[in-house]
């Protein structure tokens, strides 16, 4: 690699994949340490091309999500099984890895603009602005699409769908337009526990000793060509789950075992 090479968004790879390892280092502990995360389907990760992957998540933080994800597809690619034992992994990160983050968020700090350089399609919000929703939704920023396009087109995007870190919200339109229209290989990820562990931006620890739960999904089966836009949200709906109807509906084997994670979980005074 060239000492200056850069990216597509002309940020030098040099200066990426050592802000890579230094967070890689810095964060480690928080998922394996003072807080476990456990894992499921690593080989799922190994098995994607380098290009056009689009993952799919819930989201319960701002930036504790993100990392984790950063944590597991690099520990996954150097041949962890659903684990992220030993950081050294992070000694030659997969540097075409892309995130999807609200502008203002990566401009409100220092920290936030940093990190943006590890990876952020920063893109504006048409519907919520400084935490609130608008009346009065703006257009969409064509420059924000095209730039998920390139990214896609270099490696791989996580977006969260849902637009905020509130469960069950609606997933928005515009995740499946860009499903429809790029057809990506698209692999949902669930995530559980983080909102317990993290404060709302994900840089403070809440409690140590919380199990965090990050499962990794076979990629969705789309038909690009027939399905509409509401069937692919439906699609990504049910895939993270987040539908509706995971609310009503719990069997009670789920309710057991979810009553044993929580014990994990709980924390302690």
């Amino acid at each position: 690699m060239g000492l200056f090479k850069r990216n597509p968004f002309g940020h030098i790879l040099f200066i990426k994949k050592w802000l890579i390892r230094i967070f890689g280092v810095i964060t480690h502990r928080r998922y394996r340490g003072f807080n476990e995360l456990q894992i499921e389907g690593s080989e799922i990760i190994r098995n994607l091309p380098d290009t056009n992957v689009l993952f799919i998540s819930n989201h319960q933080t701002y930036f504790a999500d993100v990392v984790a994800m950063y944590h597991v597809f690099n520990a996954s690619l150097n041949g962890r099984d659903d684990t992220i034992k030993n950081v050294c992994y992070m000694c030659q990160p997969k540097l075409n890895i892309y995130y999807v983050a609200a502008k203002e968020t990566m401009q409100a700090g220092l920290l936030p603009r940093i990190m943006a350089y590890a990876g952020a399609i920063s893109v504006e919000r048409t519907w919520r602005a400084k935490g609130v929703d608008v009346q009065e939704k703006k257009g969409i920023n064509p420059d924000d699409t095209e730039n998920i396009k390139i990214a896609l087109k270099d490696g791989w995007v996580i977006t969260f769908p849902q637009g905020t870190t509130k469960s069950f919200k609606p997933v928005r339109k515009g995740t499946a337009h860009i499903i429809k229209q790029h057809r990506p290989i698209v692999v949902p990820i669930v995530i559980d526990g983080f909102r317990r562990s993290f404060d709302k931006k994900g840089f403070r620890m809440k409690k140590k000793g919380i199990l965090q739960s990050f499962i990794i999904k076979e990629p969705l089966e789309i038909d690009y060509d027939n399905d509409t836009i509401d069937e692919i949200v439906e699609k990504v709906e049910y895939a993270i789950e987040q539908h509706p109807s995971f609310l009503k509906v719990i069997p009670c084997e789920e309710i057991e075992e979810q009553e044993k994670l929580n014990k994990l979980r709980r924390w302690e005074y």
